[in-house]
């Protein structure tokens, strides 16, 4: 966990920094996590199928991430517990993010992003019950800041009465299957691997679960994928965020820790939100402004709680 010392000055001005460097990768991931949802509604409206535009995304960027460890000369360490950790970790990665493309073409990408608000609660307690983290009022304070502003935003949507019950109930099953892979991640991160190669891990191990429900259920679109330029340029621009998120997505979890990683679906909350609402067309929720102001100032007073000791 990001903490500021009392020790040495020196000591202090680098956890300082370290802090900053967590916050600004909050709202810098989470920013890319609600754009990524967006991208996935515009494939979809023009004709991608969700679950192949998903997988060539993950592999792609896999691929592109584990290329770049190896051109670093750095070791590529295939052992039981990488496989382990890739497919694991790949599985709790793939089933949200698959439920995720299937389900915004019916709910919108408006209010996919509300739910990525929810994991931080459901990660919290998690952590407090397996003993990985210490109870603190401020840590709590900013995580019912950041569910505060989610639920305002998700029960707008919801009482719109604009999207399908069953998509809905899918949608909300999501935060909870996100919030047990980032515990995951990190009881189970194996020692001396980089950030870098079990992102690429990850994506690569969620590519290759993925693509059996591919096959079974939309091998014909595959092809299609790339007989539509758009739909090319769409899932190349898909490939590179997956590449850039996840590699700070992993920086952060190393960094920070799991509860302090599930704050980038708050910001994936307003974000997504957001853009969906000026580029997508999507009715804005009502207090959009209040539940926006709620989650960022969750997302501070979380990582006050962090930083100091009591």
């Amino acid at each position: 966990m990001v903490k500021i010392s009392s020790a040495k000055p020196a000591e202090k001005a680098r956890t300082y920094n370290t802090g900053i460097i967590a916050v600004a990768c909050v709202f810098f991931v989470g920013s890319l996590l609600g754009l990524s949802l967006v991208i996935a509604k515009f494939a979809v409206i023009q004709g991608a199928a969700p679950l192949p535009f998903l997988f060539f995304a993950l592999m792609g960027s896999g691929l592109i991430l584990l290329l770049a460890e190896a051109s670093k000369g750095a070791h590529i360490a295939i052992s039981r517990r990488t496989i382990e950790y890739g497919l694991v970790a790949g599985a709790l990665f793939a089933l949200p993010n698959a439920i995720g493309f299937l389900a915004v073409e019916h709910v919108g990408a408006g209010f996919l992003s509300l739910t990525f608000a929810f994991p931080i609660l459901i990660t919290y307690f998690l952590t407090l019950i397996i003993g990985m983290d210490r109870f603190k009022l401020l840590k709590a304070l900013g995580v019912i800041g950041g569910l505060t502003g989610g639920l305002i935003l998700a029960f707008s949507k919801v009482t719109s009465g604009e999207s399908p019950l069953i998509w809905v109930m899918f949608t909300v099953m999501m935060p909870f299957i996100i919030a047990i892979g980032n515990v995951y991640r990190t009881l189970r991160w194996p020692s001396g691997v980089s950030s870098m190669y079990l992102a690429a891990m990850m994506l690569l191990g969620a590519a290759v679960l993925t693509l059996p429900f591919v096959i079974l259920f939309d091998r014909y679109a595959m092809v299609y994928l790339f007989a539509n330029q758009q739909i090319i340029l769409l899932l190349a621009a898909q490939t590179g965020l997956f590449s850039v998120m996840y590699l700070f997505y992993f920086i952060l979890q190393r960094m920070a820790g799991p509860v302090y990683l599930s704050q980038i679906g708050s910001v994936a909350a307003v974000v997504g939100t957001l853009v969906a609402i000026g580029f997508l067309g999507e009715n804005a929720p009502q207090n959009i402004i209040l539940a926006a102001s709620i989650i960022i100032a969750g997302t501070l007073v979380f990582h006050l709680g962090t930083a100091t000791r009591k």
